[in-house]
């Protein structure tokens, strides 16, 4: 007779940023929690994305946790912009801080996640055996957690080792001496390519499409900046949260097209010279509304290109062209344009000769097949639903959640999905979420279920649903506003169109983190307007 499931208060799906902290302020509020992570230690993003050259693409001071105002003062970081092996060793040390570790079971993933209607309790099955029923099951999962891997055949063919970046293996592959080839130049690949180039004796580099690249100026991180945020953290944190992309800068006053081209190139130039991800998006009101003022941007990015690049041959195909800037997050990088400048590594641009497959040799393309020693997979994620689908979670009646969304994800502010009682989704699909500071909008979202659990403790309420049409009105809104923009111009994995099949949604809601919050605040101060509590 099979044995009776452990019966919690809730179960958290994922251990990183998110998770970590939701175990902690649920426990806090005298709940019982375990998490189920996938990676054999706590991290999340940061333990699976080890590959050469990880490192955060915001500023190490802000992209942090807030909820423990001595763990700011003490903790040190060492560059402005933190690098993987860093991340992952801030987040180890919360574990051990806050004694996290004994609610968490490693090395187990969660494969359903089942709403049982005569106890109003989830029933949660892992990779391992485990069963536990609980009351509230919340997805930690993550928005770049699962990898996407090139459409095209013959990978498990490949005769030599191939590694993808966001399954990087702990102990470091050796490139040394070898011919490598590098499928993907987004953020992962940007980012790895020059160490990869430092490695092997002879590099190629397969490109789909070129991003919107600027430098990041990294380095040790400024003591005075440190000392100066240190000591009025609770303003910088107040203020991240009131800003558009979750970090505290001053807002435009004027359109792009509103200045005289001198004036406009000296914004830019500050911009650049600044080397922070959200600088040049927010340098004018209209860069992402006009495709006027949008294409001065880009076109000021494509001349720093032509400038870092001495073949104007090879700078032309690295220029992003055929969407607009910003409607991919751009990239920072360290050398990425100057390694082309190396005589050992070569592109091939994948919009002159198609991918064809991965051959036992290599990599075969409509002009010629490349042979190498091994492989990386820079090809990114299956973003914001990807973790969420892979996992059988079936609400009321037995509806599982990939059909609910089989033509796109439709939530309620994000963060509940109407016929799933009691399930929360961090940072999901309606939510700002990749659109800005992850810790801010992890932050929030942790925050914001936990009061709702402590509400529903307080008026002996044991389920909450989001509304059918509270969640409609809601997806609508993201879609409006997005529309009002030209994000959805750009076949970019906000939209899910760089995995093949996948519905063509726009997915991060674009209206800005402290407008978001003060909905989500609006609709908890109303008794969580939008939701049935029974």
């Amino acid at each position: 007779m099979a044995s009776a499931a452990e019966e919690l208060d809730a179960v958290v799906v994922g251990a990183g940023f998110a998770g970590l902290y939701m175990l902690h302020r649920l426990r806090g509020q005298g709940l019982s929690v375990k998490v189920f992570e996938a990676g054999a230690d706590v991290g999340g993003t940061w333990y699976w994305n080890r590959y050469p050259g990880a490192r955060c693409d915001v500023d190490s001071l802000n992209y942090s946790y807030s909820f423990d105002p001595d763990l700011e003062q003490d903790w040190q970081w060492s560059e402005k912009y933190a690098s993987q092996p860093e991340i992952h060793a801030y987040l180890r040390h919360v574990a051990d801080r806050h004694d996290l570790r004994r609610d968490i079971v490693l090395r187990t993933r969660v494969t359903a996640a089942v709403f049982d209607e005569d106890t109003s309790r989830w029933t949660v099955r892992t990779d391992g055996g485990h069963e536990v029923s609980a009351r509230f099951c919340i997805m930690a999962t993550g928005c770049l957690s699962t990898p996407k891997f090139p459409e095209v055949p013959g990978l498990e063919r490949f005769s030599g080792p191939w590694y993808h970046t966001a399954r990087w293996p702990e102990d470091e592959p050796g490139f040394r001496g070898q011919r490598l080839g590098v499928i993907g130049t987004g953020s992962s690949g940007v980012q790895a390519i020059p160490f990869l180039a430092a490695q092997a004796s002879d590099l190629t580099v397969f490109q789909r499409t070129p991003n919107f690249v600027y430098p990041a100026f990294n380095g040790p991180i400024d003591q005075a900046v440190v000392a100066e945020t240190k000591a009025h953290y609770r303003d910088v944190r107040t203020a991240a949260r009131q800003s558009l992309f979750g970090v505290a800068m001053d807002m435009p006053t004027q359109s792009a097209l509103e200045v005289t081209d001198a004036e406009r190139r000296a914004v830019y130039q500050a911009c650049w010279d600044r080397g922070h991800v959200f600088a040049l998006v927010q340098s004018f009101t209209d860069l992402i509304f006009d495709a006027g003022s949008n294409e001065t941007a880009a076109e000021f990015l494509r001349e720093k290109v032509r400038d870092r690049v001495t073949d104007p041959e090879l700078a032309r195909k690295l220029e992003p062209r055929g969407y607009p800037f910003a409607t991919k997050r751009p990239c920072l990088d360290t050398g990425y344009y100057e390694t082309y400048n190396r005589e050992h590594v070569h592109l091939v641009d994948l919009r002159e000769e198609d991918l064809v497959e991965i051959t036992p040799q290599g990599v075969l393309t409509t002009e010629r097949e490349y042979e190498f020693d091994s492989l990386v997979i820079a090809t990114g994620f299956d973003a914001m639903t990807g973790a969420l689908l892979a996992v059988d979670i079936r609400g009321r009646d037995g509806v599982a959640l990939r059909d609910k969304w089989r033509d796109g994800p439709e939530t309620y502010l994000g963060v509940a999905v109407a016929g799933f009682p009691n399930l929360f989704t961090i940072t999901g699909p309606g939510s700002p979420s990749v659109f800005g500071n992850m810790i801010v909008s992890i932050e929030q979202h942790v925050e914001w279920i936990g009061d709702l659990v402590d509400h529903m403790a307080r008026h002996d309420r044991s389920v909450a649903e989001a509304v059918d049409t509270a969640e409609k009105e809601w997806t609508e809104h993201v879609r409006a506003v997005s529309d009002m923009t030209l994000l959805p111009q750009a076949d970019s994995f906000y939209l899910g169109a760089n995995v093949p099949g996948k519905p063509r949604v726009f997915m991060p809601y674009v209206g800005g983190v402290g407008p978001y919050r003060a909905k989500c605040d609006e609709v908890a101060g109303n008794g969580y307007e939008g939701f049935v509590l029974r």
